[in-house]
């Protein structure tokens, strides 16, 4: 009894620890300097959290145990080093969508396996769901279990076809559709959600509120029983796997930073259902985390844009019959430049700032833009900054990760609040990629579709270079006025190639 007890010990001081490390892996994700220490720490977690789980449940062996860990992590380093820094939205999105099939089939399984009976009471699995009755204890357990295997196959699901979506939508896969395929579609997801919740609740109430009595149960009906339950979470499941499409199809690519934060959130608490589904703490408290830190970084994500969740999910970014067209703000105004005469603005700037969105993650600037930083800096004495904007690029911190890759300092690194103020004592601001986030008419008009949305104030500098590969609008559909103000220059180009040329005329001078 001793051992068992130590065992058990060891096992939950184990899950302590795990907790405790996800807890500080987290805090160190929240600051560039300590984000790799915080990675590291949340890996360490998870790999005592898997190996102490399947130790604890005995359902395999330690070469089996080891063989995972060593086939996981092999394709794990394969994608680390493969995938392209540009590739991260896509591959996150993917990772959203893993952790809810994770939470679908562990709660399915428990679901389908006598329904977890036992789990709770029952080592050996010979009794069936009707010995709970007369048990409080017992059938509140289940009954607990049951609701939770429910909703980790609700969210799970909507998880995981949600995330192939986005992920479609980020790598650009042509059969993805764009925006609403289907008349009245937002009916057609409320009454999904509707069928959804009432297979939920016939799930419970027909594992608690067996038909037949205890005494007359035998192992045939037991097992009918559970089929019963069985099909109703598969129907749970299919309507989920509905919901994720249609639910996400619509929202744009300007969104997909919010959805991305959005779809994590949801892995988060699947993957808690699911710690509820099987007793497993260390799930809980994990997936806890998770979902809680999804669910915040949402609120950041829709703060920056000055939009509700529900106006993301449920609205369409465009433009409205009242928006100025791309003749009536462009026509005649519009000057181009070239890199020799970007070169010479720059040799007498004090006071530069880049600021990057996603055509810097297409072009793969980043390294040509630390370049031309450094160019800069060392030869012409300039102080450079980079103003990121939060939703700049395809999720949160896409800026932040590509700039990182280049090895740019990050104290140099400026978020839009800090830099903003001061806008207007800058000498030159670089423009490369963006487009919505330094749209002058989220200020002066009321009726855009991005009106009120925080943007950074890159035409208050004396000289704004924008370098983009044509006048095409950004994700909000919209013209910009930047392109066409008196102060702007247009160096129509591919970013890499445009830094290049930059730099060279540089060395020239």
């Amino acid at each position: 009894m001793l051992a068992v007890v130590s065992v058990q010990n060891l096992i939950n001081l184990a899950y302590l620890v795990a907790a405790v490390l996800f807890i500080y892996g987290l805090k160190g994700l929240t600051h560039p300097r300590t984000a790799v220490r915080g990675n590291l720490l949340g890996a360490l977690a998870m790999l005592i959290a898997v190996v102490v789980t399947l130790w604890d449940q005995h359902v395999i062996g330690w070469s089996w145990i080891c063989g995972g860990i060593v086939v996981g992590s092999a394709i794990g380093a394969y994608l680390a080093v493969k995938v392209e820094m540009t590739g991260m939205p896509e591959l996150v999105a993917l990772y959203n969508g893993f952790g809810g099939i994770a939470s679908v089939l562990v709660a399915g399984a428990w679901l389908l396996s006598g329904n977890g009976d036992h789990v709770i009471h029952d080592p050996t699995g010979a009794l069936g769901a009707f010995d709970l009755v007369g048990k409080p204890e017992h059938s509140a357990a289940l009954m607990q279990g049951t609701i939770a295997a429910a909703a980790s196959g609700l969210i799970g699901g909507v998880t995981l076809l949600g995330s192939l979506v986005a992920y479609g939508k980020l790598a650009g896969i042509k059969w993805v559709p764009e925006g609403a395929f289907l008349p009245q579609q937002k009916v057609i997801n409320a009454v999904l959600v509707l069928i959804a919740l009432a297979l939920c609740y016939f799930t419970v109430t027909d594992i608690l509120n067996p038909t037949q009595a205890p005494a007359e149960a035998s192992a045939a009906t037991a097992a009918i029983f559970t089929t019963h339950s069985g099909l109703y979470y598969t129907g749970i499941c299919i309507i989920a796997f509905v919901l994720g499409v249609t639910l996400v199809t619509p929202i744009g690519g300007a969104d997909m930073p919010v959805v991305i934060a959005l779809l994590n959130s949801y892995s988060g608490l699947a993957a808690a259902a699911t710690g509820f589904v099987i007793n497993n703490n260390v799930l809980i408290i994990a997936g806890s985390l998770v979902g809680a830190s999804g669910l915040i970084l949402t609120s950041i994500m829709c703060k920056a844009m000055n939009r509700s969740l529900w106006n993301v999910m449920f609205a369409t970014m465009g433009p409205s019959s009242s928006s100025a067209t791309a003749d009536e703000v462009y026509a005649g105004k519009i000057k181009s430049t070239s890199g020799e005469e970007i070169a010479m603005l720059l040799e007498t700037a004090r006071r530069v700032v880049i600021i990057p969105g996603y055509g810097m993650a297409v072009s793969q600037a980043q390294h040509a833009v630390r370049d031309l930083a450094n160019l800069l800096e060392s030869k012409f004495g300039a102080n450079v900054d980079y103003a990121i904007h939060p939703v700049a690029g395809r999720m949160p911190g896409h800026m932040n990760v590509l700039l990182a890759e280049a090895n740019i300092p990050y104290d140099k690194l400026r978020e839009m609040d800090n830099i903003n103020p001061e806008m207007d004592q800058v000498d030159v601001a670089i423009v490369i990629g963006a487009n919505d986030v330094v749209n002058p008419v989220a200020r002066t008009d009321p009726k855009s579709p991005i009106a009120g949305m925080p943007i950074i104030d890159a035409d208050k500098a004396r000289t704004v270079i924008v370098i983009k590969r044509s006048l095409s609008p950004g994700y909000a559909g919209i013209p910009n006025p930047l392109f066409a103000a008196d102060n702007a220059l247009m160096f129509f180009a591919d970013g890499k190639k445009a830094f290049q040329e930059i730099i060279e005329a540089l060395k020239e001078a």
